[in-house]
C-alpha cells in the first residue's frame, strides 16, 4: 500500500474516531440530560434548589440572638449584594480564574488537568463545584461514580443557562460547609471572625476561601499554620488576577492569622432559655391527651388553652407554605423578630450573676458547710434524702438512655457509682473533673436556681427572660415551665378583691389573731413570721400597713370577708391558668404558679386594670423577607381603673417606710415610683419579688431545685434577701442606660386629685396622719 493511501486511511480513521468520540460525548450528555444515565435533577429542582436554611432569631434592637437548625446544617442565605467583593474576588481568583468567560466547563482547565494529571490544578469550575454540592448522586455503584464528572459537567451547563454568574456565586458561597456548624458565608463570617459577610476584610476572605480546597486540612482552628499558608496562596492568586497589587499583597501576607471564634451551640450565647422556650412553642403540635401521662392533666389543659388562645403556640403546625407543607424553623430560613432587648437581657443575666453567683450562693455554701444533710434542710431524714437522689437519678438523661439500652438496675447503679470525666458548673466557669454521676447529682443540687422575666405592661413585650443560672447545666426553665409556691406575692390579689368591693387602703382593722374554718370544718389560725414592734395586739392598723408589712393576721381578716372561690375566680381573670384550690389557706400563697404568669398578671396594677398577655415575637418573615406573621398584644380588663389606683397606693407602700421592700431605697438608692410585693414560702423554700415601675413589670423567683433545699435561717432565706436584689440590680442598670428610655422620674398615671381613701359614694375621707407620715 502506498504512503499516500496509508495517509488517507489514517486521516479517515482519525476523523472517524474524532466524530465518533464527539457523537459519543453528545450521546452520553443526552442520556445524562434525560436521566437515562447517572443522575440529573428535574428542571424545576434546578430552578429552585432545595436548601435547608436555618432560621434566625433577632432581638428588638436587631441583634442576632441565635439560629435554629438541624445538626451540621446551620445555613443562612445571604444575597450576593450583601457579600463583600473581597470574598468574590478571592473565590474567582483561586478556584476559577476564567469564571466570567466559560459556560460551566472550562476547556483549558480540563485539558490541563488531563495532560498534567491534575498536578497543575483541578479542572472543576465554580459552577461544577456548585453542581457537585447541590446534586451529588446518592447511589454509590461503580457506574454512577464513573460518570460522576460527566454528571457535573451537564448540570453545570444547565445551571449556567438558568442563572447569572452572580447568582451562581451567591449559591456557591451560601452552600459551602466551612465546618463548626458554619454552613455558608454568613455563618462562617460570624463563627470565625464575629462579623458579617459584607464586612469581611481581604485577609479574612482569603482564609475562608482557602478552606474551599480542603476545609479539614486548612481548618484555621486545628491547623493554623496550614490555614496561614493557604491564605497567602489565595492572596497571591488575587494579585495574579490583578484584584490587588503587589504592595497590598505583601502587606496582607505579613499579617498574622487573627480569628474571633464564636462557637455555634444553642446552649451558648444570650437568652438561651428564651430561645429554647420559643423553639418549643413554635414547633408545638396540637395537644392530644394520649400524648400526656396520667398525672399531666393540668399540663394538657394549659397547653390546650395555649393552642386556642396563643397564635405563637404551635405556629409552625398552624401555618403552611405555598406548597401546602407546614413551616419548619430548622429548614425554612425564617427571620423571627422577638421583643427581647439585647441590652436589657444582658442586664438581667448580669444581675442574676452578681447576686446569685457572687453573694447568695457563697452564703448558702457557708451555711451548709460541714452539714451531713447538705444541701438539704436539717428537717429531712436519711431515707428522704435517698429518695430525692434516686428520683433525680431516674430523671437524668444517662439513666433514661441506659434503661432504653436494656441495662439492668444493678448495671445502672454500678455506672452511676463509677468515676468518669465530666464538665460541671461553677460560677467561676465550667470545671473539668473526675466524679461519679451520683456525686455530680449531689454537687449540682447545691446550686440555687432562679427565674426572671421583665415586660412592658402596655405592649406586653417581654424585654428580658432568664430561666436559670446556666442553660448548659440547668435546662429546666423556671420562667414558663417550672412552677413554685408564690407565698405572699399572692396577697395583692386578695387586697384587690377587697378594693374592688369598696374597701380602701386607709380602712382600719384590729391587729389580732384571726381564726378561719377551713374546708374540712377545722379551725385555722395563721401565724406571723415576724414580730412587729410598732403595734400591739388590739391596736387598729390600716390595710396599707397590713400589705406593706405582709402581715398574715390582716390577710386572714380579709380572707374572712370573702370566699376562697371568689379569690380563685379573680386570680384566673388575671390570666393565671395554674390550678388553684379554693381553700382558705390560699390567702398565704401555698399554690404553684410560674414566673411568667405572675409577671403578666401584675401588669393589671400598672395598666389601669388591664392585664396584658406576654408578647415574645413581633413578626416573622420568610427567607425572602416577606412578612408572613405579626403579633399584637392582647389585653383584658380585669379590675376597674379606680381599683388599680388603690392597689398602686397599697403596693407602693411596700417599698416605703417600714415596708418589706424598703431596702430598694436605702440599699440600692432607687428613687423611682415602685409598686411591689415580696414573698417567702414555708421553710424559706421559695423567695419571690414582684415589682413594677410605670413602664416595666418584672418578677424574680429564687430557690433550690427541690423544696427541701433552702436556707435554714430567715435572714438569708426571705424573698427580700433572695430575690429582691436581682430585681433591684436589673432596674439600676436599666435606668443607668439612658438610651433605653426609662427614667426614675416617670410617674404612675393617676388622675390628679384622686384620693385612694375615698369611696365612690363617700364624702372626702382625710388620710390618717400616721399613714402619711410613715409612707409618704
Amino acid at each position: 500500500m502506498s504512503k499516500q493511501n496509508k495517509s488517507v486511511k489514517f486521516i479517515l480513521w482519525f476523523w472517524g474516531l474524532f466524530v465518533f468520540f464527539i457523537l459519543l460525548i453528545f450521546l452520553i450528555f443526552f442520556l445524562i440530560r434525560t436521566g437515562k444515565v447517572g443522575y440529573f435533577p428535574d428542571i424545576e429542582e434546578l430552578k429552585n434548589p432545595k436548601n435547608r436554611n436555618a432560621s434566625e432569631i433577632y432581638s428588638s434592637d436587631m441583634v442576632l440572638l441565635g439560629n435554629y437548625f438541624y445538626d451540621k446544617d446551620n445555613r443562612v442565605t445571604v444575597p450576593y449584594n450583601d457579600i463583600s467583593q473581597n470574598v468574590v474576588q478571592a473565590l474567582v481568583a483561586t478556584e476559577d480564574a476564567r469564571f466570567r468567560q466559560h459556560s460551566g466547563i472550562d476547556g483549558k482547565s480540563v485539558i490541563r488537568a488531563v495532560m498534567l494529571l491534575g498536578r497543575a490544578g483541578g479542572g472543576s469550575t465554580i459552577t461544577q463545584q456548585l453542581a457537585k454540592q447541590l446534586y451529588s448522586p446518592t447511589s454509590e455503584n461503580f457506574f454512577d461514580r464513573s460518570v460522576k464528572k460527566l454528571n457535573e459537567w451537564v448540570i453545570a451547563v444547565e445551571l449556567e443557562r438558568l442563572y447569572t454568574k452572580e447568582e451562581i456565586l451567591e449559591m456557591y458561597l451560601n452552600k459551602f460547609d466551612f465546618l463548626y456548624n458554619a454552613v455558608g458565608i454568613k455563618t462562617a463570617a460570624q463563627v470565625y471572625f464575629n462579623t458579617t459577610p459584607d464586612k469581611l476584610k481581604k485577609e479574612q476572605a482569603a482564609v475562608l476561601i482557602g478552606m474551599c480546597k480542603n476545609p479539614s486540612l486548612y481548618n484555621p482552628l486545628r491547623f493554623p499554620e496550614n490555614a496561614l499558608t493557604r491564605r497567602n496562596v489565595v492572596l497571591n492568586q488575587m494579585e495574579k488576577a490583578t484584584f490587588i497589587d503587589e504592595k497590598v499583597c505583601d502587606s496582607l501576607k505579613a499579617l498574622p492569622l487573627e480569628l474571633k471564634y464564636n462557637k455555634v451551640d444553642h446552649k451558648l450565647g444570650s437568652a438561651t432559655y428564651f430561645r429554647e422556650y420559643l423553639r418549643k412553642i413554635m414547633m408545638a403540635k396540637k395537644p392530644d391527651r394520649g400524648n400526656y401521662a396520667s398525672w399531666q392533666g393540668q399540663i394538657y389543659y394549659e397547653d390546650s388553652l395555649q393552642w386556642v388562645n396563643n397564635p405563637l403556640y404551635g405556629w409552625c403546625s398552624k401555618n403552611t407554605k405555598s406548597d401546602g407543607t407546614n413551616y419548619n424553623i430548622y429548614t425554612d430560613g425564617l427571620k423571627i423578630y422577638t421583643t427581647i432587648n439585647s441590652r436589657m437581657q444582658q442586664y438581667a443575666e448580669d444581675a442574676v450573676r452578681e447576686h446569685l453567683g457572687n453573694y447568695l450562693q457563697p452564703q448558702f455554701f457557708k451555711e451548709k458547710k460541714g452539714k451531713t444533710y447538705a444541701p438539704f434542710s436539717r428537717s429531712l431524714n436519711a431515707e428522704q434524702v435517698k429518695d430525692i437522689f434516686n428520683r433525680s437519678k431516674k430523671q437524668s438523661e444517662r439513666y433514661i438512655m441506659m434503661k432504653k439500652g436494656g441495662a439492668t438496675e444493678a448495671q445502672i447503679d454500678s455506672a452511676f457509682s463509677k468515676k468518669t470525666h465530666m464538665t460541671l458548673f461553677s460560677w467561676n466557669g465550667s470545671v473539668d473533673t473526675i466524679m461519679s454521676p451520683m456525686d455530680s447529682i449531689r454537687y449540682l443540687k447545691y446550686f440555687l436556681r432562679c427565674g426572671f422575666m421583665s415586660m412592658d405592661p402596655f405592649t406586653g413585650e417581654v424585654k428580658a427572660y432568664v430561666g436559670g443560672p446556666d442553660y448548659r447545666f440547668f435546662q429546666y426553665d423556671m420562667v414558663t415551665t417550672g412552677k413554685r409556691q408564690v407565698g405572699s406575692t399572692i396577697k395583692p390579689y386578695l387586697y384587690t378583691l377587697a378594693m374592688q368591693e369598696g374597701m380602701t387602703p386607709c380602712d382600719k382593722v384590729k391587729y389580732e389573731p384571726q381564726t378561719l374554718i377551713d374546708e374540712n370544718g377545722t379551725p385555722w389560725t395563721p401565724r406571723n413570721a415576724d414580730k412587729f414592734k410598732d403595734v400591739n395586739i388590739g391596736d387598729m392598723v390600716s390595710l396599707r400597713w397590713g400589705l406593706s408589712k405582709s402581715n398574715n393576721w390582716v390577710t386572714a381578716y380579709l380572707m374572712k370577708q370573702f370566699t376562697p372561690a371568689a379569690l380563685v375566680k379573680l386570680m384566673h381573670s388575671f390570666g393565671i391558668t395554674s390550678h388553684l384550690d379554693p381553700v382558705v389557706a390560699i390567702a398565704l400563697g401555698p399554690v404553684e404558679i410560674s414566673v411568667s404568669e405572675m409577671v403578666s398578671s401584675y401588669t393589671a396594677f400598672a395598666n389601669k386594670g388591664f392585664r396584658t398577655s406576654p408578647v415574645y415575637v413581633t413578626r416573622i418573615e420568610d427567607k425572602n423577607g416577606n412578612l408572613i406573621a405579626n403579633f399584637i398584644p392582647e389585653q383584658s380588663e380585669v379590675i376597674s381603673a379606680e381599683t388599680s389606683y388603690k392597689m398602686l397606693d397599697l403596693m407602693q407602700a411596700v417599698a416605703k417606710g417600714g415596708g418589706t421592700a424598703v431596702r430598694l431605697r436605702y440599699r440600692y438608692n432607687l428613687t423611682a415610683e415602685i409598686g411591689g410585693k415580696t414573698g417567702t414560702t414555708q421553710n424559706n423554700s421559695d423567695g419571690w419579688f414582684m415589682g413594677y415601675t410605670p413602664d416595666l413589670v418584672s418578677g424574680v423567683w429564687v430557690g433550690g431545685e427541690d423544696r427541701a433545699i433552702h436556707f435554714d435561717n430567715m435572714q438569708e432565706g426571705q424573698g427580700a434577701q433572695m430575690a429582691l436584689p436581682i430585681w433591684a440590680l436589673y432596674m439600676k442598670k436599666v435606668f443607668e442606660d439612658t438610651k433605653l428610655g426609662y427614667s426614675q422620674s416617670t410617674k404612675f398615671d393617676i388622675p390628679s386629685g384622686f384620693n385612694s381613701c375615698k369611696n365612690v359614694n363617700d364624702t372626702d375621707v382625710p388620710l390618717i396622719e400616721q399613714d402619711v407620715e410613715e409612707f409618704f
